[in-house]
């Protein structure tokens, strides 16, 4: 068993490899398609969907940077197996993006937009989790752009194909739709302590039909 390793908060979140994991010492690079170009004078970044409102929020990059920073302690599962331990993230946690653009009482998921088009969708309980963070650095230093500069999503507890890099914004959803690997035979929920790597091990209420 790993050794638990404390949050910001002082929680303690367990440290420790999941099933079919192996110990991944330094960073590999890993995603689909190329590493898109920054441009801080068109970034955007938009909560739209069933917000409480019914209003669409947005921030352009100074404005999104300049929201409270925090770091945490998690850890990275990536489906290709390899696990990184205790990594320090530091951004704008989830929950914070929740506070200041709530959603709607009926929301239960949302769709994390990126680059290109890509997407992830989560649970709600998922992206409110108190360690999912949208992270701008890694321990400490600012992400490169093929880890994701300037923004990335990081969720501890699921895989991490479902915190996309280059993230431009979140979608509140009442019903749940697969995201961009969740269509293309990976699990849609995507915990690695259940090894819900593919989409052919869902069961009943896992996400709905491909």
């Amino acid at each position: 068993m790993g050794q638990p390793v404390e949050s910001e908060s002082g929680e303690a979140a367990h440290s420790e490899l999941p099933p079919g994991q192996r110990l991944q010492r330094g960073w590999p690079v890993t995603h689909y398609g190329p590493v898109p170009k920054f441009r801080p004078e068109r970034w955007e970044f938009r909560v739209f969907g069933a917000t409480a409102d019914s209003e669409k929020h947005c921030w352009n990059h100074e404005e999104f940077t300049a929201l409270p920073y925090t770091t945490v302690v998690g850890d990275l599962h990536c489906v290709t197996k390899f696990s990184m331990l205790g990594a320090e993230w530091g951004g704008i946690p989830a929950r914070t993006i929740l506070e200041i653009a709530p959603p709607a009482p009926l929301v239960t998921h949302v769709m994390v937009w990126a680059e290109y088009g890509f997407s992830s969708n989560l649970r709600l309980e998922d992206f409110a989790s108190e360690h999912a963070i949208f992270a701008t650095h890694k321990d400490g230093e600012l992400l490169t752009a093929e880890h994701g500069f300037p923004l990335r999503l990081v969720v501890p507890h699921l895989y991490a194909w479902k915190g996309p890099k280059w993230v431009r914004g979140v979608e509140y959803m009442t019903a749940d739709r697969r995201g961009f690997w969740e269509e293309r035979g990976y699990h849609n929920v995507g915990d690695p302590w259940k090894e819900q790597r593919y989409s052919y091990q869902e069961q009943p209420g896992d996400g709905p039909e491909l």
